[in-house]
């Protein structure tokens, strides 16, 4: 027991490390990094909490988590890479980050949110609501979403509130399976169906 402590601990200092030596661009936007998904998979293999999803380990996994890697980058960054160059230097991500709510009755809710810099436009929040269905296995959820927002933080640096929310019908709301590989105290890894990996730091 105490050699996988010894392992994990290690393993998930070099994978820190490693992210934080990479610019921002290279952790959320589209890129090969055989080193760190190896890492990441290390780190899997000593998962410290079996059946994360499970209601025993819901005050670990609730909170704001940041986004610090993504193997194939995220629907908010494979959208600007495509941008040709010139544009893209003008749009900044300023952070990627996830927010899960556990509600009365044990169900997660999930908030998943950015903040953009669009040129002459200003910074922007653009976040979407829904929620996780975790499968019998309490690694597994399907999750849906239910809303979409945008909002102003400060267009043309002025100050403004107010928000633009739009519910997503019924029928258009696609399902997408996710997985919860890893959990700890300040670390989680999800894999999307295709399986992306998502490195998230808890928020403090």
């Amino acid at each position: 027991m105490s050699g996988n402590i010894t392992k994990r601990l290690s393993t998930k200092r070099e994978l820190l490390q490693r992210i934080e030596a990479l610019e921002f661009k290279q952790r959320l936007f589209p890129a090969l990094s055989g080193q760190i998904d190896a890492l990441v998979q290390s780190l899997e293999d000593v998962n410290p909490t079996d059946n994360p999803l499970s209601p025993n380990h819901h005050n670990l996994l609730s909170g704001s988590w940041d986004l610090i890697y993504a193997s194939r980058g995220t629907v908010v960054t494979r959208s600007f890479a495509s941008i040709p160059d010139f544009i893209e230097r003008e749009i900044k991500i300023n952070r990627i980050w996830q927010t899960l709510v556990i509600s009365e009755n044990q169900g997660i809710s999930t908030i998943n949110s950015a903040e953009i810099v669009l040129p002459l436009l200003g910074r922007w929040q653009i976040e979407a609501e829904g929620y996780w269905k975790s499968e019998s296995d309490a690694k597994t959820a399907t999750i849906r979403f239910s809303a979409f927002s945008t909002r102003a933080i400060n267009p043309f640096n002025i100050s403004w509130t107010p928000e633009l929310k739009i519910p997503v019908f019924e029928f258009l709301r696609n399902e997408a399976i996710w997985i919860t590989s890893y959990l700890d105290d300040d670390l989680r890894v999800g894999r999307g169906a295709t399986g992306n990996l998502f490195v998230f730091s808890r928020n403090v």
